[in-house]
């Protein structure tokens, strides 16, 4: 905390604004501890029950966390829009930027054509009470879902604007604050961010190269879980894949627990070199979550939704509520894309590269006796004994990579390394900056 910043604030709602007003503007640095409750609560000359209300709101709308007797920090990505863009550590010029969890912007199809031949049929102007998916995109969603083995016969499909705005909406059509959510661990941080903005309680899972553990899955249920996210393939940070045999154990595991929601998290979609294996349904509330961002880029905010009438009428229902829709003109163009020959072989050129780079770094990590998973997607996930050290010694070689504490609630350290943009001649020395920074006798080969 900058030592020129003073909270203050005479109830629960002030100190609260005012804790919350100093994070944005950059004056708490992310992940530093905030005054012991009966501290600040001497300074404000307040009851230490005022201060610990107002700890207890910022950490239900996910801007600090607690950590026990070690108190209350600030979340690393606390849910706040910041005032100052300096607040996290930047990458500086000349550095390899292997962090940022992103396709290769250059492997992305363009957009324009697609928008152009929309245009060129020159549909008449819409209302303001379309469907929330067109019938032909929902067809072609059904029919692409069916060909990999979704079970959609049946199902009720919309779309929304990415895959997060799914999750969010299927957890908030089907839970309450303070339910218990089982996630993967480690984990994607956005959704671990997400659970501590909607005010759910995590239950972390391991994860293995097949995906969630089942006996691991078993004891968050029985701790009272009222849904599971799992991701199908690709997994963020460590690139598992649900195996068809997992997928029998889950199964089999699920079916005594019909109450629970499944959502199955399928972001990386057509970038992803191994085929899904799907889980549900199973129990009563269940959805697939397919993005079209990863393929086919941010831009592209749509992600199809199938799953039971239930929970599929209740995310459209409460769409038309908010945003309305999905619109027309986004989902066409989608429909365009995916009906591009060319644009079909460019992103399957791209899951290829990907699938390249990433194998021949995982495999030359495992050569030089790092151990590293990374079975799809295009991230690669190293288990090491003192994340700080290991990500300090990388950036001083040049090499930017993301530190496993975004991603973990209670698992081990690591790092994470992006390969989407990784060239062949640059793994033997990512490879050597890796080892050497685990092992801090080796030799570096510098990367500048």
């Amino acid at each position: 905390m900058a030592a020129q910043y003073q909270v203050n604030g005479s109830n629960a709602a002030e100190i609260s604004a005012s804790i919350e007003a100093g994070i944005r503007g950059g004056h708490f640095l992310f992940g530093t501890s905030l005054p012991a409750v009966r501290i600040l609560a001497g300074d404000l000359h307040v009851s230490p029950a005022t201060v610990a209300r107002a700890y207890q709101d910022l950490r239900q709308r996910g801007v600090v966390e607690s950590e026990g007797r070690k108190g209350t920090r600030v979340r690393s990505r606390p849910a706040l829009a910041l005032l100052r863009s300096d607040l996290r550590p930047s990458i500086p010029p000349g550095m390899r930027d292997l962090s940022s969890g992103e396709p290769d912007l250059r492997l992305l199809p363009r957009l324009g054509p697609a928008l152009r031949a929309v245009a060129d049929r020159g549909e008449p102007p819409r209302g303001y009470a379309p469907e929330s998916v067109l019938p032909e995109l929902a067809a072609a969603a059904r029919s692409r879902l069916r060909a990999e083995g979704i079970p959609v016969d049946g199902a009720a499909i919309t779309v929304t604007a990415g895959a997060l705005d799914a999750i969010e909406r299927l957890l908030l059509a089907h839970l309450r604050p303070g339910d218990a959510v089982a996630i993967e661990d480690p984990g994607w941080a956005n959704l671990i961010d997400l659970l501590a903005a909607l005010g759910l309680r995590p239950v972390p899972v391991a994860v293995d190269e097949q995906g969630i553990d089942p006996a691991a899955l078993a004891g968050a249920l029985r701790a009272g879980a009222r849904a599971v996210v799992v991701t199908v393939r690709a997994q963020n940070p460590t690139g598992a894949a649900t195996g068809a045999d997992r997928a029998v154990q889950l199964r089999e595991l699920l079916t005594g627990h019909p109450g629970v929601l499944v959502v199955e998290d399928d972001h990386a979609a057509e970038l992803a070199d191994r085929e899904p294996h799907c889980i549900g349904p199973v129990t009563s509330s269940w959805a697939f979550v397919r993005s079209a961002s990863k393929p086919f880029g941010p831009d592209l905010r749509i992600c199809v939704v199938a799953g039971d009438e239930t929970t599929v009428a209740r995310v459209a229902g409460r769409m038309r509520l908010g945003m309305g829709w999905v619109p027309a003109l986004s989902q066409q163009i989608l429909l365009h894309l995916w009906q591009d020959p060319e644009v079909t072989a460019l992103v399957a050129g791209a899951a290829r590269a990907y699938a390249q780079s990433r194998t021949a770094l995982r495999d030359a990590l495992l050569a030089a006796g790092v151990p590293a998973r990374g079975e799809t997607g295009i991230n690669v996930w190293i288990p090491v004994p003192d994340e700080t050290r290991v990500v300090s010694a990388l950036r001083d070689e040049g090499i930017a990579v993301a530190p496993g504490s975004l991603f973990r609630i209670g698992s081990g350290p690591g790092i994470r390394i992006t390969v989407s943009t990784l060239a062949e001649a640059e793994i033997p020395v990512v490879v050597a900056a890796v080892e050497a920074a685990i092992r801090p006798r080796g030799v570096v080969s510098p990367m500048r």
